[in-house]
């Protein structure tokens, strides 16, 4: 991730909490040094790490930290980091810095469950648009933490014609025509097919296409799909999504598919249980 995107929006998460004029709760702590340490009070997926030292650092740049364990890892109960900062950065930065690090812990968590039903299989999870709005780069980053790969960022770096493109274009032949008259030649087009007639437009336009999503497809008819579309452009890639869930997963990766993706990752996550507790307070000031 570009830090200058997930420093700027840190800062602005903190401007969120402090408002204009601070923290009054902890500004008589400034000058003095606090030595805290964050404590899980379950197992999960530590994501985020390097985003609670922004956040504190943000406050205070001479704030130091030492993890017991590194992002990615299966965190253990008991104290999984030690810091040291400003008290009054540390305690401002407190709750924004948590937030992050539990959310995206979570997100983590959870992709890491879904990742783990498919090992084995050559079908790659992929995450999804679905996302907490301001908080998409980091979502993403802890779907990629999690094991996922990650979907598009946005609308402006892939094209995906959906169901309302369709529509809107009088049908999936000319949405594909149209939009790939406008496009960087470098940039991908994946189109989603939800029946067996868009299959049909879909392999009339294969050339233009790159990536099909089938779309709430009925397991059965998958692998017939998926033979078609290759036997017409061995070079496609074909996701899969729609209800994809735990027990649905399951099932998915033994298809001939590439990609299976699903929002639960994302939509499905509980923020993880951490704490931040203060043990040692330096009384004498530095300047």
């Amino acid at each position: 991730m570009n830090p200058l995107t997930a420093r700027e929006l840190i800062v602005n998460f903190l401007k969120e909490d402090l408002g204009i004029t601070g923290d009054w709760s902890s500004l008589p702590l400034k000058g003095r040094r606090l030595k805290g340490v964050l404590i899980a009070k379950e197992e999960f997926i530590l994501c985020g790490a390097p985003f609670f030292e922004e956040t504190v650092k943000t406050l205070d740049s001479d704030a130091a930290f030492n993890w017991k364990f590194k992002e990615g890892e299966r965190v253990k109960r008991g104290i999984i980091c030690e810091v040291e900062a400003d008290g009054n950065a540390l305690l401002s930065a407190e709750r924004t810095a948590l937030n992050i690090l539990q959310r995206l812990s979570g997100v983590a968590t959870k992709t890491r469950e879904f990742v783990e039903i498919l090992k084995g299989s050559p079908v790659k999870l992929l995450d999804t648009r679905k996302t907490t709005p301001g908080l998409r780069v980091f979502e993403k980053y802890a779907t990629k933490v999690g094991g996922a790969l990650n979907h598009r960022l946005g609308l402006f770096d892939a094209v995906m014609v959906k169901d309302n493109h369709i529509k809107a274009y009088g049908g999936l032949r000319e949405a594909v025509i149209s939009v790939k008259e406008q496009i960087p030649i470098t940039m991908k087009i994946e189109v989603e097919v939800e029946s067996k007639e868009e299959l049909k437009e879909a392999l009339s336009v294969i050339d233009m296409i790159d990536i099909v999503m089938l779309d709430n497809w009925e397991i059965g008819e998958v692998g017939r799909a998926v033979e078609e579309l290759k036997r017409a452009k061995p070079s496609l890639l074909v996701e899969l999504s729609g209800g994809v869930d735990e027990e649905k997963l399951e099932r998915v990766k033994e298809l001939p598919i590439d990609f299976v993706s699903t929002s639960k990752v994302i939509t499905g996550a509980r923020w993880v249980d951490v704490s931040l507790e203060v043990v040692e307070v330096d009384d004498n000031e530095r300047p």
